[in-house]
């Protein structure tokens, strides 16, 4: 017999990991919080937010034990969606200050930054419902590291 876990069927995670798994989601969760709630933008919060920071720290050094479990997806997806929110944060600025040199972009100037937002409202919720069902995310197999690099 095979002990080799199949493509299909990846091995249990174990419940300490899936516990540190919703911690790093409610870390998340709460830059997001901390965003709506306070002066700053949910973006500024969640990338430059401690939360965020500490959690994104906390998938870099988990991700490892995840390995061959449905959790590997949930901490690309994590680590994915911090990276992301910087390249989407970075661009919404630069077309909001573009959009303030202008009369009528001062009436849209939040609006990148809203997309951003609520962009990263719908990552960290999707990904910690899925935790919270036991299910993978949808995320390429091919993983963070491409082959000779």
């Amino acid at each position: 017999m095979n002990e080799s876990p199949r493509e299909g069927s990846p091995r249990a995670p174990e419940e300490g990991l899936v516990a540190w798994t919703h911690v790093i989601y409610g870390l998340h969760s709460l830059s997001v919080l901390m965003g709506v709630a306070g002066a700053a933008t949910v973006v500024g919060a969640f990338v430059f937010g401690l939360p965020s920071i500490v959690a994104v720290v906390l998938s870099y050094l988990k991700r490892g034990e995840a390995t061959g479990t449905f959790l590997e997806s949930h901490y690309r997806w994590l680590i994915r969606t911090f990276w992301f929110a910087v390249l989407w944060g970075a661009m919404a600025v630069v077309v909001t200050l573009v959009l303030v040199l202008t009369i009528v972009g001062i009436l849209v100037a939040w609006l990148p930054m809203l997309v951003v937002g609520v962009w990263l409202v719908y990552r960290v919720a999707r990904g910690w419902l899925a935790l919270k069902d036991g299910k993978r995310l949808p995320v390429s197999p091919a993983g963070d590291r491409q082959a000779g690099s």
